[in-house]
């Protein structure tokens, strides 16, 4: 059985340009647009579903490694988080001490927005009144519901949240919220409190292609809003691989900080 390992599988993305999460091989995906030599037409058309929306369904990961793991805001100007001093000063602890708390390490659940950008694949699927993403890390499951609902008032706080999403035009606009504080927003250490409210706007662009925006609304830890962007690419024939963290845990170990 192979065995991915959380935190050390990632250091390894970082240093190592090849593809080492190949899945089911040579398994071609059904219905989407191919080139001349039968490969996967990334630059086709957004397809779209029934109802004119685009359709998200598809595997897909983001394709920098672990840049957005690491950092989320690595995109960002240095001062450009604006930290509550609390938040700071957690973060820099943090830092100072090389991850070595990282709750994914401990085989705990990356939470959003860190699930969207660790550098595994996850599947999109529809569903009625939902949208289920299927993470192949971890094997977490998120429903986003799209049936109208409201986010729950007082929620039991989890580690992934409760999900609603709603359409803008073409983009899938997605609210979390209901977070207990245990996760980071990346495995560089930045905190958040139970009062995070996360918002997504998923893009389309074509068929290969989508944009990822990211807003994180935390009053208790930062001082106001702020946005990261990325784009996560499609991963055709191919399919999700089964990921195993507890057995044969050796991140622990590495753990020491400085």
């Amino acid at each position: 059985m192979k065995i991915r390992n959380a935190f050390v599988f990632a250091l390894m993305l970082a240093v190592t340009p090849a593809s080492m999460d190949a899945q089911w091989i040579k398994f071609p995906t059904a219905g989407i647009p191919r080139t001349a030599d039968g490969k996967p037409d990334l630059n086709a058309p957004t397809p779209r579903m029934p109802d004119g929306k685009p359709d998200l369904s598809g595997i897909w990961r983001q394709p920098n490694g672990v840049k957005y793991t690491v950092n989320l805001a690595a995109d960002l100007a240095p001062d450009a988080v604006p930290y509550q001093p609390w938040a700071e000063a957690l973060y820099q602890q943090r830092q100072d001490n090389i991850s070595k708390d990282d709750p994914v390490g401990h085989c705990n659940f990356p939470g959003i927005p860190q699930m969207e950008a660790v550098p595994y694949p996850y599947k999109i699927a529809n569903a009625p009144g939902m949208i289920v993403v299927l993470y192949e890390a971890f094997h977490i499951y998120r429903q986003i519901f799209t049936d109208g609902r409201e986010l729950p008032k007082d929620p039991n706080p989890t580690w992934m949240g409760y999900s609603v999403g709603r359409w803008d035009g073409d983009t899938l606009v997605v609210d979390t919220a209901g977070f207990n504080d245990k996760t980071w927003l990346d495995t560089g250490g930045r905190p958040h409190s139970e009062a995070l409210h996360v918002t997504e706007r998923f893009t389309r662009r074509d068929l290969g292609h989508m944009n990822l925006q990211i807003t994180i609304d935390d009053p208790k830890a930062y001082t106001k809003p702020w946005t990261v962007s990325y784009p996560i690419t499609l991963m055709p024939d191919t399919e999700l691989l089964e990921y195993v963290c507890n057995e044969n845990n050796r991140d622990l170990q590495h753990l020491v900080g400085k």
